[in-house]
C-alpha cells in the first residue's frame, strides 16, 4: 500500500500549490491513500474552513489532519462532526468535538490515520504517548496498517514519538514546524519516520509568513500582524510503501518541489 503524506498546507498560496502540483503527483506516484495537514489551510494562515474541506474532497484528498490551529476559524464547530474523515489531534480532553483517528478502506485492505499534539511549547494536552498507547491498542484490532501524524515544536519529543511507536504503526510522520528535515528512514521494527513533513505555501515566506513582518518583529520585539507571503510556491510531502498484511513501512521519500527542486518524474 502507498501513503502520499502532505506537509502543512499554508493559506491560498498552500491551496494554489495544491491545485497546481497535487493532481501531478498523485498520477505520477499513483498512491492508494492520500493525506494532507489542513490546519494552516484559511487565508489567514490559521484554522480550515468548510469551503477549503470541502476543496481538498474535489482534489481527491482522502483524510485532513489537524493540529494547534485547530479551532482558529470558529465556524469549524459548526461541521468537525459531520466531517468523519477531518481528523483532530486525539489527545484533546475527552469530550472535545471531532475525531482523532478514522479507517480508510482499499479493496481488501484498511488503513487507519491518526493524529496527536505535542505539549513541548504548545498545549498542556492529555499526554500524546499514553494516548498513542490506548489508540495502537484499539486501533490495531482492525488494521496492522496505521499511520500517525505527529503535530509537534520540539525534534526531540517527535523523534522519541517515532522510538517510542517503532513496530507498533506503520509511519510516525510529523509537522507543525513548516520546515522539512532530512531524517527519513525506516526505524529497526519496520516504521517510517520523519521529523518533519515540511509545508506547502510560499517558498520565499518564513514558514510560509510574510517575511519582512517576521524580521521586524525579531528586531522591534513589538506586536506585528503577520500576512501569509505570496509569491512563489513550493510543496513538500512524503511517500511511503507499506506491506498491507504486516503494517511493516518498506520505503520511505520525501517529496520537495520549489523552484530550485524542480519535480522530476
Amino acid at each position: 500500500m502507498r501513503i502520499l503524506f502532505v506537509g502543512d498546507v499554508v493559506g491560498d498560496p498552500g491551496m494554489l500549490a495544491m491545485h497546481q502540483m497535487f493532481s501531478h503527483l498523485n498520477q505520477s506516484l499513483k498512491p492508494d491513500i492520500t493525506i494532507v495537514n489542513g490546519e494552516n489551510a484559511a487565508p489567514s494562515g490559521k484554522g480550515i474552513t468548510r469551503s477549503i474541506v470541502q476543496n481538498f474532497w474535489k482534489l481527491g484528498v482522502d483524510a485532513i489532519t489537524l493540529g494547534n490551529h485547530t479551532w482558529d476559524q470558529k465556524e469549524i464547530f459548526d461541521f468537525i462532526d459531520e466531517e468523519s474523515k477531518l481528523i483532530r489531534p486525539a489527545n484533546y480532553p475527552e469530550g472535545t468535538p471531532g475525531a482523532g483517528y478514522v479507517f480508510i478502506k482499499r479493496e481488501k485492505y484498511t488503513a487507519a490515520v491518526c493524529n496527536l499534539m505535542g505539549r513541548s511549547f504548545l498545549l498542556p494536552l492529555d499526554c500524546p504517548f499514553r494516548k498513542a498507547d490506548a489508540l495502537v491498542k484499539e486501533l490495531r484490532t482492525k488494521t496492522p496498517i496505521i499511520l500517525l501524524d505527529f503535530h509537534g515544536e520540539a525534534s526531540s519529543e517527535k523523534q522519541a514519538m517515532g522510538w517510542y511507536l517503532d513496530g507498533r504503526v506503520s509511519a510516525v510522520v510529523c509537522t507543525h514546524t513548516h520546515v522539512q528535515t532530512a531524517d527519513e528512514r525506516i526505524l529497526p521494527n519496520g516504521t517510517a519516520f520523519i521529523t518533519d513533513v515540511g509545508m506547502v505555501g510560499a517558498y520565499d515566506g518564513v514558514i510560509g509568513i510574510e517575511r519582512d513582518a517576521i524580521i521586524r518583529k525579531y528586531l522591534t520585539q513589538l506586536p506585528v500582524k503577520f500576512e501569509v507571503q505570496e509569491g512563489r510556491l513550493q510543496f513538500n510531502a512524503v511517500v511511503i510503501d507499506i506491506d498491507p498484511d504486516s503494517g511493516e513501512a518498506k520505503r520511505i521519500q520525501r517529496i520537495r518541489i520549489d523552484d530550485d527542486n524542480p519535480w522530476m518524474d
